[in-house]
């Protein structure tokens, strides 16, 4: 197929991109900016997508065959509130328009755990564990709101649409590159081991995580299977297991009070978030996890499920 992928210079979007390449597909990567990280035959196309105008230029000439939405300000509070509001919101209503004009078959876009609340100044505990697609969301930021409004934005073009594309969304879990096992800072600032070395770093988002190139396994399979699943859903995508050298029936009530009883339920290194649903109505599921792929780290003997 021909994709477009927008935010291919990204930290999930490199690994998109150079998977989808890899299998075959004519990819086409739209950002602010190249990267030189993305293999060769992926081409890149330099352009801002919150001009609308630019945007349906830019996806007239490629007419792609499928569209994946990464392009985003990807981390709360790295610029004002109002700014990360207006340009989420903007940037998927503009690519998702252009990618309606240019006659594309199916559009994926990420959205993020987020829009659940967790982190709250006012405080917040998960109603059940481990947290499915079906758990009310209670967004408390301007990044969680825009991603939750992607979301709806997600089902207002399937009642435009109805069958003639196919849409869906997927909230991936707190992404770890590659480069980011070897040791590089992940998107908040510090390594994945001080994340396991400093539980509280993790606390925050329940310990989720998933490896970039799992996730990219997502977005092909999603592209493949979209015409075999529901129009509009919405998935989880995260690891198996959790990012904490303890079990979470014992961290979660450390760091949530009064979570102990549901907490229970998680065993072993079972992780807070499920991604049962895409197993169910795509066949997919996680091949990493921090134990096998973290420069370092012995291979510890655990009930991680990696096949």
């Amino acid at each position: 197929m021909r994709i477009a992928v927008t935010g291919g210079s990204g930290r999930l979007g490199v690994s998109v991109v150079n998977h989808l390449t890899a299998r075959g597909h004519d990819v086409h990567s739209l950002d602010r900016a190249p990267s030189a990280l993305v293999a060769a035959g992926v081409r890149q196309h330099t352009l801002d997508l919150t001009d609308a105008a630019a945007a349906r230029e830019a996806f007239a000439a490629i007419r792609p065959h499928a569209v994946v939405h990464l392009a985003a300000i990807a981390v709360p509070f790295s610029a004002p509130e109002d700014v990360i509001l207006r340009t989420n919101v903007q940037l998927c209503f503009s690519v998702l328009s252009a990618a309606v004009d240019a006659g594309a078959d199916r559009v994926l876009v990420a959205s993020s755990p987020t829009v659940l609340g967790y982190g709250t100044p006012q405080g917040w505990s998960p109603q059940y564990l481990p947290i499915d697609e079906e758990h009310p969301i209670a967004p408390w930021n301007a990044y969680a709101l825009s991603k939750a409004t992607l979301e709806a934005t997600v089902r207002m073009f399937v009642a435009q649409q109805g069958d003639a594309m196919r849409f869906g969304a997927f909230r991936p879990c707190f992404v770890i590159s590659p480069e980011e096992w070897r040791g590089a800072p992940t998107q908040q600032g510090h390594t994945v081991s001080e994340r396991l070395a400093r539980p509280e770093l993790a606390a925050v988002s329940l310990f989720n995580y998933v490896d970039a190139r799992d996730a990219a396994g997502f977005v092909e399979r999603w592209i493949e299977a979209a015409r075999e699943v529901p129009n509009g859903e919405v998935f989880f995508v995260g690891a198996d297991d959790a990012m904490a050298r303890r079990p979470l029936a014992q961290l979660v009530p450390e760091f949530l009070p009064g979570t102990q009883q549901i907490a229970a339920s998680l065993t072993g290194t079972q992780a807070a978030f499920t991604s049962a649903k895409a197993l169910q109505l795509l066949g997919w599921r996680p091949q990493r996890s921090w134990r096998t792929e973290l420069e370092g780290e012995p291979l510890a003997a655990t009930s991680v499920h990696l096949s």
